[in-house]
């Protein structure tokens, strides 16, 4: 009898045992799945973490500098029919594939901050060309007025306007990229600000060398 309930009592322990292992191996399973994945998963949180370390001064950025940025675009996409001078096609060109990018660099970043992005409505895009900004607190717009004016311009006449105009709006860049360098807090937002100032200072020489001012 001893030994029939001592083989029993074996029998659960190794049953108890069997059980036990496999609930272990399942677990260990779990753990290297969950492990496998939470490097992603941690790896994204981390990401998200250091997207989101920005500031007000960091949107603020963001949200005057894309309207700024189409206006330029949209002075230089004149140049194409209008302008004399080669040179000032090619900078207008140059203009253009510059700031493009950052338009979309900047709206991408507004995005995943959860903020508005300027021009996003309908109404705002479509009110955006020749907009009167010089009330808007963002320094280098221009007046509805001298953008109609640069748009009937034409010859030596549009090249001057352009270039005057430019300068003045690439003065304005520079200010709003400078705040962002001294306050902003998104390390891309004030990379983004270096790359405005230097980009833009170097075409204000340039610009001014073609107007004779150099």
């Amino acid at each position: 009898m001893r030994n029939t309930r001592t083989l029993t009592r074996r029998a659960a322990v190794s049953a108890a045992c069997a059980v036990a292992a496999l609930v272990l191996a399942a677990c260990g399973g779990g753990g290297d799945s969950s492990g496998s994945g939470s490097g992603p998963t941690a790896a994204h949180g981390s990401t998200s973490a250091s997207a989101g370390a920005h500031n007000a001064q960091d949107v603020s950025f963001a949200q005057g500098m894309i309207p700024h940025h189409r206006q330029a675009l949209e002075m230089a996409r004149l140049a194409a029919g209008r302008a004399s001078s080669a040179r000032v096609e090619d900078l207008a060109a140059r203009i253009e594939k510059a700031q493009e990018p950052e338009i979309r660099t900047m709206s991408g970043w507004l995005t995943s901050w959860g903020e508005d992005v300027p021009g996003s409505s309908g109404s705002d895009a479509e009110s955006m060309p020749g907009m009167d900004h010089s009330g808007s607190g963002m320094p280098g717009m221009m007046a509805a007025s001298d953008m109609a004016a640069l748009g009937k311009a034409s010859g030596k006449d549009f090249d001057a306007r352009f270039l005057a105009m430019m300068v003045d709006h690439h003065k304005g860049a520079v200010d709003m990229a400078t705040a962002e360098k001294k306050k902003g807090a998104y390390a891309p937002a004030t990379s983004l600000a270096d790359d405005i100032v230097a980009a833009q200072t170097a075409e204000i020489t340039e610009m001014n060398e073609l107007l004779g001012n150099g």
